[in-house]
């Protein structure tokens, strides 16, 4: 019998397939407000805004800059590296992006078998996730992934991001959650395992593109698995 009874998943390219719904969200909202001709090739504009994007996120977990600020600043930056100064405010650019992508359902093969497994077993399953609580929130109810979920906490509503301790001890609290007895789930070295190796939780490393990460620093995740149906050899 597993020792976990908590399982804590992120959300965006754990569960829920950020990078291809993002791309989609993004290709609409460019298409509706005019962009998409401007540019020689979204996918090459959508690689360098994914850099920017990421940029500005560690700045935004490291609470150097505001939501706003980064919400502000990723399509202006973006958009300037092609030399495009668009004729609507960033702002309704990212309003309309968000309103898009809040829609977008694609999940990762097997997730709602996977928890739907899981919660039959007898889990209790949680989100720990950094993204935006407006957006968060609509894609679990769209996706119907809230109907599998205890609880969710989401960085910007629990003022602590991934990977500080803050945020999992919130999480583990507030589930009424023993250590031993928890697993966090996710697709980023930095945020997901090395949050939870440092508070002192086992770790599920999804690593579906199988890539390289060096453990040197921080030693091995307890479990790495490349698609989600083999949690359920693990628990």
């Amino acid at each position: 019998m597993s020792k976990y009874r908590h399982l804590f998943f992120d959300l965006d390219n754990t569960l829920y397939d950020f990078s291809l719904n993002a791309f989609l969200a993004m290709k609409e909202a460019f298409k509706q407000l005019d962009i998409l001709p401007l540019l020689p090739s979204f996918e090459e504009y959508f690689g360098i805004y994914a850099q920017i994007n990421d940029q500005l996120w560690a700045e935004y977990r490291e609470k150097k800059i505001t939501k706003d600020f980064l919400r502000a600043c990723r399509f202006e930056r973006s958009l300037k590296e092609f030399g495009i100064v668009p004729k609507v405010e960033y702002s309704e650019i990212d309003d309309l992006y968000l309103k898009i992508m809040s829609v977008q359902t694609n999940l990762f093969p097997g997730t709602s078998e996977v928890l739907s497994e899981l919660k039959n077993r007898g889990y209790q399953i949680h989100i720990i996730t950094n993204g935006f609580k407006e957006v968060q929130h609509d894609k679990l109810q769209n996706t119907g992934l809230d109907k599998f979920l205890t609880n969710v906490f989401i960085s910007e509503e629990i003022k602590s991001h991934k990977p500080s301790k803050e945020i999992f001890e919130y999480a583990i609290k507030s589930s009424n959650a023993r250590k031993k007895e928890s697993l966090m789930i996710g697709d980023s070295w930095e945020s997901d395992i090395v949050g939870a190796k440092n508070f002192g939780i086992d770790q599920v490393f999804f690593n579906p593109e199988k890539l390289d990460v060096d453990f040197e620093n921080y030693g091995e995740p307890t479990y790495t698995i490349n698609y989600l149906k083999q949690l359920l050899t693990i628990l």
